[in-house]
């Protein structure tokens, strides 16, 4: 029997629409399984903290010194341009140095030493706990950040700290960039030591089922659709013995404008509504995609500074043909509901780009289940819903409505943002709406996700899958898993929890830090 020949993979233009060049073939099942094999003999080479950090600070460098390459091949498959690429491309270095410096600290390795305690009822053990890598981690890149959660983004940064191989399902939308990328981060890995099939790569859809269904995969991360992130989450907890899977799904990351808020600076707001929902096209996954704002005369200067900002947009091209039809199949479906204006209309600009607009809508349209449900689910691209409230309980009403998201947003007037405010507005608000985000905005925007410790880009279903954060240094954690040794001979301690502390780590010795 035939056989079927390997699917092609294309680099696309999206601004002709146009192929560019074949880069590879789709995977095949044994492609995979090499692939992921390579990457599980490699954990060994991971084993030491030394090794994990040089490979990322060589990472860095080399993608640095090759920036000009990888800039102008991710701007021909995406269109993002070369300013926003360049500041994609820092931050991707940047966190790569940054879970260097991680890991030569080894906070992230939680150690903890109870020593026994024959006094205690009853008796207490040797107890030392510390966290040790997973194993190798599949990686899915997203379509709207084809470097810093891509290839060399922060999945494969953190993970590879973590001690943990990777294999990544590289984004159909940029092919090239993510082959270049991960030749980058082979060389890395042949240069410092470490085997170089410690980073793998696989192309097509079939193949990033088999990727998370094998056997050696030991968790997953995923930054991408509802609709897919579901399927493979469903895929990873059906195996027989089911594994983690960190998805970012979906966000429609609601903004709640108070009308002090709007009374003090209607047309500072506006504005800066404008720049944030048409950043990057509208293809951030925190872009503001609801906006509670008030009725009356405060909320229609809003409105016109919105109208006037968002009208001298330029129109901007999306990821993709398939994004693009079904941001326009989107807008036009919420534009035909009842009660729906659109100040500015959001469509297609021309043959391959899009306009970028806004709807509006009385809050009491969204009070209760109906077809105005739709406005509550994101819309990818440059469109927003301005949602105008009467008082406070339409507000409270529209949010109770509201499913998990990665951000919430709050403007304040000043009274409120002091909390000298008689109602007490600004704390309620920042009550009603902590429940339903990973991360809270005060008289801020969304967009912008900062690479630092404190930060944290997850939240509730359908925003992710998990509590963990995909961002910051405690990304790390996903892939490691808490092991204890109880009342285990000196001698054969891992030096990790060694008494003599010879790699000195901070630790915690009888629930109290140990003094360095």
């Amino acid at each position: 029997m035939a056989t079927a020949a390997a699917a092609p993979v294309w680099s696309v233009d999206p601004r002709t629409g146009k192929r560019r060049e074949q880069v590879a073939v789709e995977a095949t099942a044994a492609e995979v399984e090499q692939t992921v094999r390579a990457a599980h003999q490699a954990r060994t080479a991971l084993a030491g903290r030394p090794q994990r950090a040089a490979l990322l600070r060589r990472a860095a460098d080399l993608l640095d010194e090759a920036g000009e390459a990888v800039i102008e091949a991710a701007d021909a498959e995406t269109a993002l341009g070369p300013g926003r690429l360049t500041a994609e491309l820092a931050r991707t270095t940047y966190q790569l140095r940054a879970f260097a410096d991680s890991v030569d600290e080894g906070a992230f390795l939680d150690v903890r030493i109870d020593h026994a305690d024959p006094a205690l009822a009853p008796p207490r053990p040797d107890l030392r706990r510390y966290k040790i890598p997973l194993g190798t981690v599949a990686v899915y890149a997203a379509s709207n950040f084809p470097l810093a959660f891509s290839v060399p983004g922060g999945d494969t940064a953190s993970a590879l700290a973590a001690g943990c191989p990777v294999v990544v399902k590289a984004h159909p939308d940029h092919p090239a960039t993510s082959e270049l990328c991960a030749a980058l981060l082979r060389r890395a890995a042949a240069e410092t030591g470490v085997l170089e099939g410690v980073v793998g790569l696989v192309h097509g859809f079939q193949a990033g089922l088999d990727l998370v269904r094998h056997p050696l995969i030991t968790a997953a991360g995923f930054t991408g659709s509802v609709r897919g992130g579901r399927a493979l989450h469903d895929a990873a907890a059906a195996r027989p013995h089911p594994i983690p899977f960190h998805g970012e799904l979906g966000s429609l990351n609601p903004v709640v404008i108070t009308e002090a808020a709007a009374a003090e600076r209607a047309e500072q707001i506006g504005a800066g509504l404008a720049g944030s929902m048409t950043l990057g096209t509208g293809q951030f996954c925190v872009k503001p995609g609801l906006v509670l704002a008030p009725a009356g005369d405060h909320g229609d200067r809003l409105l016109k500074a919105l109208t006037d900002a968002v009208s001298n947009t330029e129109a901007g091209v999306l990821l993709d043909r398939r994004m693009r039809q079904a941001f326009l199949d989107g807008v036009s479906s919420r534009g035909r509901l009842p009660g729906v204006d659109a100040p500015v209309t959001p469509g297609a600009g021309g043959e391959h780009t899009v306009s970028a607009g806004f709807l509006t809508v009385p809050a009491a349209r969204l009070a209760a289940e109906g077809p105005h449900d739709l406005l509550l689910e994101e819309c990818f691209g440059p469109v927003t819903v301005l949602v105008r409230y009467t008082d406070d309980a339409e507000i409270a009403a529209v949010l109770a409505r509201l499913t998990g998201t990665l951000t919430a947003t709050l403007h304040l007037g000043e009274a409120e943002s002091a909390g000298t405010d008689p109602a007490g507005r600004g704390a309620r608000l920042l009550t009603d709406v902590t429940p339903l985000a990973g991360r809270v905005v005060v008289n801020g925007w969304p967009t912008g996700v900062a690479v630092a410790p404190a930060q944290h880009h997850g939240g509730p279903y359908p925003a992710t899958t998990s509590t963990a954060t995909s961002v910051g240094s405690a990304a790390v954690e996903r892939w490691l898993r808490p092991v204890v040794h109880q009342d285990t001979p000196p001698a054969l301690l891992p030096p990790e929890l060694r008494e003599d502390n010879p790699l000195g780590l901070p630790r915690r010795v009888d629930g109290r830090p140990e003094s360095g």
